[in-house]
């Protein structure tokens, strides 16, 4: 499983002209399930997000989470996260699950961050998304369930 968190000021998704999800501050998530993952990890994801401590307090140190700053969360799938570039030029993405498991462990992980108390706003799933943000820092952190502790 691996999540990029962007630290925003503001995002939002477009389909097809239209706005499936818009926040203010808050993370724009990318995720990505890969084969083997599960429901116990995207709960963890979606736990250590909640709790991440990536805002700045009043001394500007990171030192706030989402939840701190009453922030949202705009959760966007993105099977490319699984991308294997290392051969040749076109990257393959046999890592990313199949679609139908794909879909299913990113809504699991949306419901996951909404029962750790965040307003969550969606992408459209396999969906061509115009994704726009402003980056606030900018703040970017990579999760990937395959790091060690």
């Amino acid at each position: 499983m691996r999540a990029v968190l962007q630290r925003v000021s503001e995002a939002s998704v477009t389909v097809d002209d239209n706005i499936t999800g818009e926040i203010k501050q808050g993370l724009l998530i990318l995720f990505c399930a890969e084969h083997g993952d599960n429901d116990d990890q995207a709960a963890y994801f979606a736990r250590k997000i909640s709790k991440m401590r990536i805002f700045t307090d009043e001394d500007g140190k990171m030192n706030r989470s989402v939840i701190d700053v009453n922030g949202s969360v705009l959760a966007v799938s993105q099977f490319t996260l699984a991308a294997n570039w290392k051969k040749g030029n076109r990257p393959g993405f046999s890592g990313a699950v199949n679609p139908s498991e794909g879909e299913r462990l990113y809504e699991f992980f949306c419901n996951a961050l909404q029962n750790e108390g965040l307003s969550v706003e969606k992408g459209v799933f396999g969906a061509h998304m115009d994704v726009k943000l402003r980056n606030d820092g900018p703040v970017t952190i990579v999760m990937d369930s395959k790091d060690s502790a």
